[in-house]
């Protein structure tokens, strides 16, 4: 059984699987209490595992939609 590959996104693929959504929608959607916790925080911004994103997305992924009408 091979190692499985540790998956990262910062804020910008965050937005483009979120339908590019603007920097200042992203920063209010991964400052929610409910957001995943970054995994790192770099000189160029904060990481998030995808595993963990994608999860959260699949369970949120309405309430964004309705919130932005």
């Amino acid at each position: 059984m091979g190692v499985k590959p540790i998956r990262l996104m910062g804020a910008h693929e965050i937005r483009i699987r979120l339908g590019g959504v603007s920097r200042q929608r992203a920063y209010q959607i991964t400052s929610r209490a409910d957001f995943p916790k970054p995994v790192a925080d770099l000189a160029q911004g904060k990481v998030w595992l995808t595993e963990d994103v994608e999860a959260w997305m699949k369970v949120h992924r309405r309430d964004l939609d309705d919130s932005e009408d």
